[in-house]
């Protein structure tokens, strides 16, 4: 496979270690080009970098490192993308400390397209799942590309609604793209190359770090227009993604929930912080100021008159909060074994999710 000419200078830096992306920007603007910072002379280097960086960029990076990531871009949807790269995301561009080189493995169009950074709970609620999955569906088919970070949750169901829409999904990981994490993401994370995109600015090999992930969070919203929350605590790191998006200058969406709900209570500060409170995908466009590039229909939440049955009156009693078996016998006035029976049907029709501890919730 082809590659750019200057490709292995961008590699040699980027696999130098001690050398941040910080000192990299630094340097092209000192000297203008990758290979003439790896010609200039040790005096020059260290006026910019402290001596042991300086002695291990004239000595340039492990040739063995290079050598498997070309091995690496073999495969035809791998590549590199460097700030010089005319497909290096826009958006990302503008943000405070860009990338200078990103490892990408999927569809390339698709980062020309405008997107929506939409993050979450790991231990998300069956709502908040549907939530994330019809919402990204709903805005991909609007012609907006899902951007997440591949972790359980949210951000599966995201990835997920994002890849059935019409503009696809890309997930930004904070490993290597060699490596997939979580490992029960496999069969995603493949989906994801062959229909959608893997990004990663960290070299191959590159396991998972805790310190990598909020850096990783970074890149998430900052190829995004703007960042919906969608299910968080009020100490989780998708609202270190919402402060990212808010400093970056883009604009932070969020789903509220049950005042009773801990997963709620991020989502909640936001808004009254002045987030953008959804209700619908409309809410999404407004704020972006985007155009559908497809109309969709909106989802049915009820069924007809025609439709109602014993076990969907008893939805009406449930309502849209948490709730025990007790006080649903007490608002619908049934027995516990007829109610039983009842959440069982409406479980197995998808309606209902049973919750740790007897409790249960409606899924709109």
């Amino acid at each position: 496979m082809k590659h750019a000419p200057d490709i292995e200078s961008w590699l040699n830096l980027n696999l130098i270690d001690g050398l941040g992306g910080e000192s990299i920007r630094r340097l092209l603007v000192a000297f203008g080009h990758p290979a003439a910072i790896l010609a200039a002379p040790i005096t020059a280097l260290e006026r910019m970098v402290k001596n042991p960086v300086a002695q291990r960029i004239r000595q340039g990076a492990d040739h063995n490192k290079i050598a498997e990531v070309f091995k690496w871009l073999e495969a035809p949807s791998n590549a590199i993308i460097t700030l010089a790269d005319p497909d290096y995301p826009v958006q990302l561009l503008n943000i405070a400390d860009p990338p200078p080189l990103l490892y990408f493995k999927g569809r390339r169009e698709l980062l020309r397209q405008p997107a929506l950074a939409v993050v979450g709970s790991r231990n998300a609620t069956p709502q908040g799942l549907s939530n994330a999955e019809a919402f990204s569906e709903a805005a991909s088919n609007a012609g907006l590309c899902i951007i997440s970070g591949l972790a359980l949750g949210i951000d599966t169901a995201a990835h997920q609604g994002g890849l059935r829409g019409s503009a696809g999904s890309i997930a930004v990981v904070g490993t290597g793209l060699d490596i997939v994490y979580p490992a029960k993401n496999h069969p995603l994370a493949h989906k994801l190359a062959k229909e959608g995109a893997l990004i990663s600015e960290f070299p191959l090999g590159t396991p998972a770090i805790g310190r990598n992930f909020p850096r990783r969070n970074r890149i998430i919203s900052g190829m995004s227009q703007g960042c919906l929350v969608i299910e968080a605590a009020l100490r989780s790191g998708s609202l270190i993604t919402a402060r990212q998006a808010l400093d970056q200058g883009r604009e932070v969406l969020a789903i509220p929930g049950s005042i009773h709900s801990p997963l709620s209570k991020g989502c909640h500060a936001l808004i009254k912080q002045g987030a953008k409170l959804v209700e619908s995908t409309q809410d999404i466009l407004d704020e972006l100021n985007c155009l559908p590039s497809t109309i969709v229909k909106p989802r049915k939440e009820e069924l007809s008159i025609g439709e109602v049955t014993e076990n969907t009156l008893l939805l009406k009693h449930l309502g849209y909060d948490v709730i025990d078996m007790d006080t649903l016998c007490a608002r619908s006035g049934l027995t516990a074994e007829v109610v039983s029976a009842m959440l069982l049907t409406l479980e197995l029709d998808g309606q209902v999710s049973s919750l740790p501890g007897g409790y249960y919730q409606r899924i709109q």
